[in-house]
């Protein structure tokens, strides 16, 4: 007996606890989103099995827990790949790779689509005195109102540089909500609008010089980085991306940073903040405060961004379909997607997805800039 139970401790079993059960089961769910739903399965299914591989209970040896995939394990591989979450290395490089696969034409084309980008953000602030109110401290409440920017790279670079002990449920709470998209704003789009309103038609965006689509990301990234100084390294990236993506020199390595390179790094920033949530330290109350205030986060977003939109119109000369508005959270291309699909369902021939890339791409520099900005002011 004693020899089956020194081998018994040195399984998983011994350490196998409800809470690791609990996670499995978070994880396979995420999987399974992503297999059967097609609900973002380029982050869910390394999500999810980055959970998977969080939880593999420790095993005790030499009268020692010892954790193999443990992130905070010294002695464990998983220690050294998560430090590209934990020091915010991975997010900029991520942004790179965005920046060389966004088009930013629609929004130079009609400029003031910027403003429905930015009224998007006012989901953070909100969230961001809602989470003070529930006891969290100013960095941890920055870094939890983020969620709202529909930015996974960016919520996990905020929290790793203002509350990197809730690195995991802001950035698992942050996916999740991306990847449910095409479920949360549909309701709240067509609860703020009017029939009349969704079969709206707008102008086909203007042609878009050369020039000016390599004078974008220089001009854009000059005058947000002066305005916002802790944005520089998110909007370096993806500007410094978007030009190589429109210089026209430089096509091998704007082909890299959109192929490749970007999908080494979503890989690697998946499984890693999977792992990340391990039960010891994802299960307990404030995880579910978390995510709780980052659900009312993007639902304000959206609202936001549609409301701007209907009072653009009653001030501007020209009228705006306001589901575009709820492109303006940076959940890229999925958002805009949505703004197409529930524009369809009014009009099958009415096409909105040009339009709402937008206000879609004005998001990602939204996002960034009210980072940047909460990063200076809380740190």
């Amino acid at each position: 007996m004693e020899g089956f139970w020194r081998v018994f401790e040195i399984t998983g079993l011994a350490g196998f606890t409800v809470g690791n059960v609990l996670m499995d089961v978070v994880g396979i769910v995420f999987i399974y989103l992503a297999i059967r739903k097609h609900y973002e399965p380029l982050l869910l299914v390394p999500i999810g099995f980055g959970i998977l591989l969080g939880n593999v209970p420790p095993v005790m040896i030499a009268g020692s827990h010892v954790f193999y995939t443990s992130v905070t394990n010294p002695d464990s591989q998983m220690y050294f790949l998560y430090y590209g979450v934990l020091k915010g290395i991975y997010p900029p490089l991520i942004f790179l790779g965005i920046g060389a696969l966004t088009d930013f034409s629609y929004l130079i084309s009609n400029p003031r689509l910027i403003l429905l980008g930015a009224a998007a953000q006012f989901g953070i602030f909100v969230t961001y005195f809602g989470a003070l109110e529930l006891g969290f401290a100013p960095t941890q409440a920055g870094s939890i109102g983020i969620i709202g920017g529909a930015d996974g790279p960016t919520a996990i670079f905020l929290s790793s540089m203002l509350a990197p002990e809730l690195i995991a449920p802001i950035a698992i709470a942050a996916y999740s909500y991306m990847a449910l998209v095409p479920v949360i704003q549909p309701p709240i789009m067509k609860l703020l609008t009017s029939r009349k309103e969704r079969l709206i038609r707008m102008k086909p965006p203007r042609e878009v010089s050369k020039l000016e689509r390599i004078m974008f990301p220089l001009i854009t990234f000059i005058i947000c980085t002066l305005l916002a100084p802790g944005s520089s390294i998110l909007l370096g990236m993806l500007m410094f991306g978007n030009l190589l993506r429109e210089s026209g020199v430089t096509e091998r390595l704007a082909q890299t940073a959109r192929t490749s390179f970007v999908d080494i790094i979503t890989i690697l920033i998946g499984v890693c903040v999977g792992c990340s949530a391990d039960a010891a330290t994802f299960l307990k109350p404030d995880s579910l405060k978390i995510f709780a205030l980052g659900a009312f986060s993007f639902m304000i977003a959206t609202a936001s961004g549609v409301i701007f939109a209907k009072i653009l119109n009653w001030i501007g000369p020209e009228p705006l379909n306001p589901l575009i508005g709820a492109a303006g959270v940076s959940a890229v291309p999925d958002s805009a997607r949505v703004v197409q699909m529930v524009g369809n369902e009014e009009d099958p021939s009415n096409f909105l997805l040009m339009h709402a890339m937008g206000p879609n791409v004005a998001g990602v520099i939204g996002s960034a800039i009210a980072a940047g900005v909460l990063w200076s002011v809380l740190a």
